[in-house]
């Protein structure tokens, strides 16, 4: 055995975290929008609270002609931290397989949302519009997907770790 006596560590696959990212960001969007078009009868308030970190509070009041600024505004500010989150979550579960990686992102998201809506609404504080047990649940799924999706494309490549 050439590894005998040799120590290996499991590097990060950080294609499939991105990939897991852009995924997991996009349904999270995609079903934000629906359950708060469901809550207040608006599928663009989801956009337009995200928007506003980014336009400021002038976002959330609809005007003529602001579509493709508010959804360009909400895309800039949530595919990186979708991405970024995605890469978190990969970089803390890599190691321990799809279960783990399902479950411990579905925690990882409810702490999101708990920083969302507990920290970050000191700073902005137009995101209380939607706060909700649906957005803790969608919160949960965004996590859940996203460690389940890198666990499931992730290539799983080891390196050895001199001492």
């Amino acid at each position: 055995m050439a590894t005998l006596g040799k120590r290996f560590k499991q590097v990060v696959d950080w294609r499939a975290a991105l990939i897991a990212g852009a995924v997991s960001g996009l349904v999270f969007l995609l079903f934000t929008v629906w359950l708060t078009y469901n809550d207040v009868g608006s599928a663009w308030l989801m956009l337009r609270v995200l928007a506003s970190a980014l336009l400021g509070e002038d976002a959330l009041v609809p005007a003529a002609g602001d579509t493709m600024r508010v959804l360009g505004a909400a895309l800039t500010v949530h595919l990186p931290l979708s991405l970024g989150f995605a890469c978190l979550i990969a970089f803390v579960l890599h190691r321990w397989g799809i279960i783990v990686g399902i479950v411990g992102g579905a925690l990882f998201g409810l702490a999101l949302y708990g920083i969302n809506f507990y920290a970050v609404t000191a700073f902005l504080p137009q995101f209380t519009l939607i706060k909700s047990g649906s957005m803790a649940f969608a919160h949960l799924i965004f996590g859940a997907f996203a460690g389940g999706i890198y666990e499931l494309l992730e290539v799983e490549e080891f390196v050895e770790v001199s001492e």
